[in-house]
């Protein structure tokens, strides 16, 4: 067996975010000669002692690394998310980022799969959308087209019950149009979390497999915002990882173009902006008004601020306020889930969270021949004997 290289061990914890300490608890190692299981981990990424095989199996569980990664002779360059369209990511902690990258790296092994696999087979038509268009033609042209690519009817959208069906409803005009959508917001539990300021939405502009994630953290409401955002990014044929409301020019043409789907500037004048008064005062008639549409409060503050009716000033107070209140909402839904029984099943969940034009999708390929049980499990993210169940929950 060969020798693993040292700073192969340093690579694969910094790159899974964790420090010498959480690493050394979760992967088993006990204090031992005087050490404790720290150091005896920074021992071992030192070169001075060598991890048994029963410690490189844990490591690769814990650092969501493939086992023959640990055998490598160098570590490898760093994965390619494509651009960066955040304004800023200099405060976000260093696990975030790791976790983002472990998220992407993930998604991009299953698309990979996704890919190979519909290369092969003779019906598959590329999604000719993907970059057809340029930055350069502007917000309108740009909204127009992307409402005929995706047969968008702004008025069905508001008619859905919530926020919930209404994002449905958006999810079913993409996937019809080729894409697939993934809601994940973590590495598999609440303990790996991805923030909403670390990432909001991803797009991945390939023409024969085109795939938005979008982070299932983040407020109902904004994931049909996100959802058109990172559609203007595969128009634009740009793959890359978005969080908030970037400052780079295309991030404001993708925000302007998804907002405009969703909401005429001319409509804003039924909100009453008070002059005076708290930001909770303001808060009001925004959250109403975006309530009876489907909408985010956030889109809508956003609208506010590109058509001039609120100060920058005015707008960050707003935004800061409705996360907060989202924030404290959100714990006050998890603390409920604890308490409660019963809701969906993991499958049912899992079904959600990948979409059914993957589901759609792997269940064709079993059934032809293009993937096998183990390579299915892989694109779902499940282990081999839960792909029947997951695939086949509700009739599917």
């Amino acid at each position: 067996m060969p020798a693993v290289n040292p700073e192969i061990l340093l690579w694969a914890r910094e790159t899974a975010g964790l420090d010498l300490a959480e690493a050394a608890r979760k992967v088993g190692i006990a204090a031992a000669r005087g050490l404790d299981p720290g150091e005896r981990l920074a021992a071992m990424e030192d070169g001075h002692s060598r991890p048994t095989r029963a410690q490189l199996v844990r490591m690769a569980k814990t650092y969501r690394r493939p086992l023959v990664a640990f055998y490598l002779a160098a570590p490898p360059p760093r994965g390619d998310r494509g651009a960066d369209f955040r304004t800023t990511t200099a405060d976000a902690p260093p696990e975030q980022q790791a976790w983002l990258d472990t998220l992407i790296r993930e998604v991009r092994a299953r698309h990979d799969l996704v890919r190979a696999a519909l290369e092969e087979d003779d019906e598959v038509v590329p999604v000719e959308f993907v970059g057809n268009s340029q930055l350069d033609e502007g917000v309108e042209t740009l909204r127009s087209r992307l409402v005929d690519l995706l047969s968008f009817e702004r008025e069905e959208f508001r008619r859905r019950r919530s926020l919930t069906d209404a994002f449905q409803y958006l999810r079913e005009c993409v996937e019809g149009a080729g894409v697939f959508t993934l809601l994940i917001g973590d590495l598999g539990s609440h303990h790996t979390s991805i923030s909403v300021d670390t990432f909001r939405g991803y797009a991945l502009a390939d023409v024969i497999a085109p795939m938005i994630v979008i982070n299932d953290r983040d407020a109902r409401g904004a994931w049909s915002f996100t959802l058109l955002h990172e559609c203007c990014h595969l128009m634009l044929g740009e793959t890359g990882v978005s969080a908030g409301y970037g400052s780079q020019a295309v991030e404001r043409v993708c925000n302007d173009v998804a907002s405009a789907m969703l909401l005429d500037e001319d409509e804003l004048v039924g909100i009453v902006i008070p002059a005076e008064g708290g930001v909770d005062v303001l808060a009001a008639p925004v959250a109403d008004f975006a309530r009876a549409r489907n909408l985010s409060r956030g889109l809508v503050a956003y609208r506010l601020l590109r058509s001039g009716l609120l100060t920058t000033a005015r707008w960050a107070a707003l935004s800061t306020y409705f996360h907060q209140r989202w924030l404290e909402h959100r714990e006050k839904e998890r603390l409920r889930g604890k308490e409660a029984d019963g809701g969906p099943t993991y499958y049912i969940v899992r079904r959600h969270r990948l979409g059914p034009a993957l589901i759609d999708t792997v269940n064709y390929l079993l059934k032809s021949g293009g993937v096998s049980v183990v390579k299915a499990a892989k694109i779902l993210g499940v282990k081999p004997n839960n792909v029947r169940e997951t695939l086949a929950v509700n009739g599917g």
